[in-house]
């Protein structure tokens, strides 16, 4: 063991100095030293594994030995190679618990809950003057409780294919029974339907629940079997005209009062940027898993396009956004203050786009590209509702004809 200790620190024999950085910073090094002959079963215990905390790579020494030297004795090959894969696992067991149960409820998701209502209530306002608390409150818990349906019943079925077989955050994983997560979403469901019926009921706008009951269906057959539509890439589509044009133009009906299906252009522009801002949170989230989508059968965009071509996607979607935000200004389709305030949300689109090329090939980051979609997603929301609600403010100069608690 005397002979392992003098290796493994410095050869004095031969003067050569072993330098261990030197070996962990090559993706791949070998070196052959002349060291005194030493048993087969010996020269085993060299190999050990080292990994560095500034690059979290996982290294691994290998000894190999050569024929004896006849002055030298044995020649042993010294190789360091780093270990990706062993890094990778490494790294998901740093993850903590509370990590984890936080990345499994997507607090932050439920934005795509909140905005549509908002700014359909605020287009609703700025069409009637109109707006009623209680209604607002009703459909906002109601529309948590469809989201967190589509979210527990995304896992119980991404489970079954196998999507989300190495997805420490999926909900089936962490509680462990595929039955009881989904019996929990179908209650969610129903409770949430329920809510949103009472208030169409209330309101006496059947053209609203129509429109909600399509927004569900569009849920359901994006992930539910037979359907599973977002396995043949078509959940974008899908989050596009559920979240826009159907759920948005509901509450504005819901909000403003009216029974029979009265919209014009501002409520279908408004409705149409919201499914824009939505569809690109989906298209985000694909990044960090194509390997696992792929191996599933899964043919999300990202799939077929890759990460590179997919961040040109993100760029041009925003060029798109704005772009799409300033016709419709000019067209006098949407009130001028919610250009202006939609327009200060370009820092947060620039970053999204910097965020995504930047990382786009870096699984572990790419993973918060979605949540800056989220950011933008929310901010952009509140921005439009809140220009609807300066513009009539502005032009009446007075309170809102009515508030109904």
């Amino acid at each position: 063991m005397a002979d392992i200790a003098t290796f493994c620190s410095t050869i004095h024999g031969s003067g050569i100095k072993i330098r261990n950085d030197y070996l962990l910073n090559k993706n791949t090094t070998t070196r052959a030293h002349p060291v005194l002959s030493i048993p087969y079963s010996r020269q085993r215990l060299l190999c050990y594994s080292y990994r560095g905390y500034s690059n979290k790579k996982t290294h691994t020494r290998q000894l190999k030995s050569k024929p004896k030297h006849p002055c030298l004795g044995n020649l042993l090959k010294c190789r360091a190679v780093h270990d990706d894969a062993a890094a990778e696992k490494q790294s998901k067991e740093d993850i903590s618990r509370a990590t984890l149960l936080w990345r499994a409820i997507k607090l932050p998701i439920y934005s795509v809950a909140l905005v549509p209502l908002t700014v359909g209530s605020a287009a609703a306002y700025l069409q009637t003057g109109l707006y009623s608390a209680t209604r607002y409150l009703t459909l906002l818990a109601s529309s948590v409780l469809i989201i967190t349906w589509l979210n527990l019943s995304n896992d119980v079925y991404d489970f079954d294919t196998g999507a989300d077989k190495n997805k420490e955050e999926s909900v089936v994983n962490i509680v462990g029974s595929r039955t009881g997560t989904l019996i929990v979403a179908c209650l969610f469901l129903v409770l949430g339907f329920v809510g949103l019926t009472w208030v169409s009921v209330e309101a006496g706008s059947m053209h609203s629940i129509l429109l909600l009951a399509s927004a569900v269906i569009c849920g359901y057959i994006y992930q539910c079997p037979p359907f599973r539509l977002s396995y043949q890439g078509l959940g974008e589509p899908l989050c596009f005209s559920a979240f826009g044009p159907f759920a948005t133009t509901a509450f504005y009906l819901l909000q403003s009062g009216a029974s029979e299906l009265s919209i014009d252009g501002t409520v279908i522009s408004a409705s149409l940027l919201v499914g824009f801002t939505t569809s690109l949170i989906l298209f985000c989230s694909h990044f960090h898993q194509i390997k696992e989508d792929k191996a599933v059968g899964k043919i999300s965009p990202l799939v077929r396009l890759g990460t590179e071509a997919g961040s040109k996607v993100v760029k041009m979607a925003m060029v798109t956004l704005y772009s799409l935000l300033f016709v419709l200004g000019l067209g006098q389709t949407l009130p001028f203050s919610s250009v202006i305030l939609c327009a200060l949300t370009l820092p947060m689109g620039n970053l999204v786009v910097s965020y995504v090329e930047k990382n786009h090939k870096d699984k572990t980051k790419i993973f918060m590209a979605k949540y800056y979609c989220v950011r933008l997603h929310a901010l952009f929301g509140a921005a439009l509702a809140a220009g609807m609600v300066a513009a009539r403010m502005f032009a009446r100069k007075q309170l809102p004809e009515a508030i109904i608690l």
